[in-house]
């Protein structure tokens, strides 16, 4: 008389842990649960169950998300149909959710998988065992979302009292001892951030500062204007700890005076819109004191608001005296003017002449220096001036700039050479700092 043949069964063992701890063990959880899901497959050898030698193990992922790189694995094996049978230690091991539990349970049938706990007998085939499996289910979701309002509630209360909680230490702190304590070095750079912003009221100006010194934050990127507004934003760098919008003394020193973080504060409540129209306003005209009209008149610097918007002008004097039809060229418009100027410096920066003359000058002070050591450095300056804010502009043309002289058919300007080796000299303290 023959045997029946029995039809084997792959089975895969997954086994879950919520935390890292314990993981580096030489024996931890893991091994554990697998150490009980084989012995129960060894009892079921006679009904052709093997095991799987992959491993599916989840060590430090939560039972409340599918997102777990063995469970993916495994499903995607399962819908390979490689696998018959999936054994876990518990059921929670393989969700805590029943919404989730759910979802499995759709890719097991689609499988023609059969699920099975170690600890909880029942069978997923009849009606009653989906009934034990969903009640088992509800009590593991029910003990998730205690165990998470648990830890909300004591967050809570730990931050009330002043404590740090974790996370990445922000800029001006080090974390000892589950304490936040000021780096001396990184508290002296945020004091300065704020007081750069308090003076400045411009955000893209103190990025494009803290760019050009090669600034980086504590991890090593350097500070765009999300995180500075971050960091302006951030209590506690005048001792708070913040819980959910509302703040509690710190058990940590602050960094920053409450008088600065206010005055901060005020500013950065303004539209910056508004900041940058103020800015513009308050912005030296570049021109000023440089400008000359076609009869050899200086032409002043203006301005008029039609709404919010401000229109700036360079008007000349003699028109100003005796009226606009007493000069060729009564009225420009700043802008044009100012940015024909920039274009027309950045064109003669370029030219053989004035390397050659700002070379000769130059090298008189800094020995060793060659005509294409100045050419270089002088070529830096057009994507230099882009990076700068407008005071430092108009620094660098009343540096530059010896006169503009206005004509009917366009504008000429004249450069200073001893302005030229001033540049040149800065464009090499920026290129020494920088390497």
């Amino acid at each position: 008389m023959k045997k029946p043949i029995v039809r084997k069964l792959r089975c895969a063992i997954y086994t879950r842990k919520s935390s890292e701890e314990g993981l580096d063990m030489e024996f931890n959880s893991l091994d554990a649960q697998r150490e009980a899901c084989e012995a129960f497959i060894a009892s079921q050898k006679s009904e052709g169950w093997i095991e799987l030698a992959d491993r599916y193990d989840d060590g430090g992922f939560s039972g409340g998300s599918l997102e777990r790189p063995a469970l993916k694995r495994l499903l995607a094996d399962i819908e390979d149909h490689r696998v018959d049978v999936v054994v876990v230690y518990k059921i929670d091991r393989l969700s805590r959710s029943l919404m989730d539990f759910a979802k499995l349970v759709d890719v097991f049938d689609r499988g023609g998988v059969t699920f099975v706990s170690v600890t909880q007998s029942f069978n997923t085939t009849t009606s009653m065992g989906r009934l034990t499996l969903n009640i088992l289910l509800s009590f593991a979701q029910f003990e998730r979302e205690v165990i998470g309002e648990r830890i909300r509630d004591k967050f809570a209360a730990s931050r009330k009292k002043g404590m740090w909680m974790g996370g990445w230490a922000p800029l001006g702190y080090d974390i000892k001892d589950r304490k936040l304590v000021v780096n001396e070095t990184e508290a002296a750079a945020v004091r300065r951030i704020f007081e750069r912003f308090a003076k400045c009221r411009s955000a893209l100006a103190v990025v494009r500062e803290l760019a050009a010194e090669g600034f980086v934050n504590k991890y090593g990127k350097p500070v765009d204007k999300g995180m500075l507004y971050k960091l302006l934003h951030n209590r506690v760098y005048v001792g708070d700890a913040v819980h959910k919008g509302t703040a509690y003394p710190g058990e940590h020193a602050a960094i920053i005076g409450k008088t600065l973080w206010d005055k901060v504060q005020a500013v950065l409540a303004e539209s910056p819109k508004v900041r940058a129209a103020r800015t513009r306003a308050q912005t030296p005209a570049l021109l000023k004191g440089l400008i000359f009209g076609p009869d050899c008149r200086a032409m002043s610097p203006t301005h008029t608001r039609r709404g919010n918007k401000l229109y700036r002008y360079y008007v000349s004097q003699t028109a100003i005296k005796g009226g606009a039809d007493d000069s060729p060229v009564a009225r420009l418009p700043a802008g044009e003017v100012e940015a024909a100027v920039v274009e027309q410096v950045r064109t003669l920066l370029r030219s053989p002449e004035i390397v050659v003359a700002t070379w000769r000058v130059a090298r008189e002070d800094i020995y060793g220096l060659t005509e294409g050591d100045v050419r270089e450095a002088l070529e830096r300056f057009d994507p230099l001036w882009d990076e700068l804010f407008p005071a430092e502009h108009a620094r660098l043309v009343q540096l530059l700039v010896e006169r503009v002289d206005v004509v009917t058919d366009g504008i000429d300007v004249r450069l200073r050479i001893d302005g030229l080796t001033s540049v040149f000299r800065d464009l090499t303290d920026i290129d020494r700092r920088a390497a």
